[in-house]
C-alpha cells in the first residue's frame, strides 16, 4: 500500500512525471514501481505487437535508469501489462499511495475519446491520489509551496490531509484556498460574508498545524472563479491539491480545468471513503 506508481508511456517517454515520481518514492523511502501497459491488439497483429514489446521493454529500461541516476539506492520495480491501460493502472492503484502521470497535452475531445487517453480518466477513478504532471519544468520556487484547494465538499478533507502531509515530505508551506465563486461585480457582498468563509476555511484546516507543526500553513479567500484563481496560484507552486469529487466516474469542472490550466502539478485526490 505504500508503492509510488509511475506510468511510463512509450511512445512518448515524460520526464518532468519521471523524476516527480522518483522525488516522492525517495522521500516516502518507497519502492517506485514503473509500469508500461499494451492496449489490446486485433488479432493477428504480431509484428506490431513485437514492436510494440521491444518499445516498451526500451523505455521501461530508460526510465529506470534515469530514476537510478536521479537517486541511486532508491528501490525500483518494473511491469508490462496488457489491456485497456485506464483500467489496468486502475487495478495497479489499490495497492500504490500514489499514481503519478505524465500529460500528452491533448486537446479536450481527444483526452475524453481519444485511445491515448489516460491521465483524466485515471484521475477520476483511481483508487489513489493521482499527480499528473505537465511538461515543460519550471525552475524551482525557494521555499516551495504547495496549494490545496478547499471548497467544504465530502472530498475536501482528504485534500488538506493528503496537502499537507505532501508539504511536509517537501519542507514546504502550505497555502490553503478558498475560492468564492459567484457573480461579477461582487457588490452585495458583506463583512459578514467573509467572515463566515473564513470560518469555514479554518474549520477545513483545523487540526492539521498540531499533527504537522514544522508546516506553515496560510489560508486566504478570494472571489473568483475556482480554476482561474487557482491556475494564478500555481505559477508560484510546487502543486495543486485538490479533492475530486464523486461524480460517477468523472471528473469535477474544476479539477479537469486545473489539468489543462495549471502551470505545475496537478494532485487530484479522492474522497477517504473510496
Amino acid at each position: 500500500m505504500n508503492d509510488v506508481l509511475v506510468g511510463v508511456d512509450p511512445q512518448e517517454l515524460s520526464v518532468p512525471a519521471l523524476v516527480w515520481a522518483a522525488d516522492e518514492a525517495a522521500h516516502r523511502r518507497v519502492r517506485l514501481r514503473l509500469v508500461t501497459v499494451a492496449p489490446p491488439l486485433r488479432y493477428g497483429a504480431f509484428t506490431r505487437r513485437s514492436t510494440l514489446l521491444i518499445r516498451a521493454q526500451s523505455a521501461l529500461a530508460t526510465a529506470e535508469d534515469l530514476v537510478r541516476e536521479l537517486h541511486s539506492g532508491l528501490w525500483t520495480a518494473t511491469e508490462f501489462l496488457d489491456g485497456p491501460p485506464v483500467a489496468v493502472l486502475r487495478d495497479r492503484t489499490a495497492d500504490a499511495a500514489l499514481a503519478v502521470l505524465g500529460s500528452r497535452r491533448l486537446g479536450r475531445v481527444a483526452e475524453v475519446l481519444g485511445e491515448a487517453s489516460v491521465a483524466i480518466p485515471l484521475a477520476a477513478r483511481a483508487h489513489c491520489p493521482v499527480v499528473v504532471v505537465r511538461d515543460p519544468e519550471r525552475p524551482a520556487v525557494h521555499p516551495p509551496l504547495v496549494v490545496v484547494g478547499v471548497d467544504g465538499g465530502p472530498g475536501c478533507r482528504a485534500a488538506v490531509g493528503f496537502a499537507v502531509a505532501e508539504a511536509a515530505l517537501r519542507e514546504a508551506r502550505l497555502r490553503a484556498v478558498w475560492v468564492w465563486p459567484g457573480p461579477f461585480p461582487y457588490r452585495d457582498d458583506t463583512e459578514e460574508d467573509l467572515l463566515e468563509r473564513r470560518r469555514a476555511l479554518s474549520e477545513a484546516v483545523a487540526g492539521w498545524a498540531e499533527r504537522y507543526p514544522e508546516v506553515p500553513v496560510e489560508q486566504q479567500v478570494v472571489r473568483g472563479r475556482p480554476v482561474e484563481e487557482l491556475s494564478r496560484v500555481s505559477y508560484a507552486a510546487l502543486a495543486v491539491v485538490v479533492g475530486r469529487g464523486s461524480h460517477g466516474g468523472r471528473l469535477g469542472s474544476t479539477v479537469h480545468g486545473l489539468l489543462h490550466r495549471a502551470a505545475c502539478p496537478v494532485v487530484a485526490v479522492p474522497p477517504a471513503e473510496e
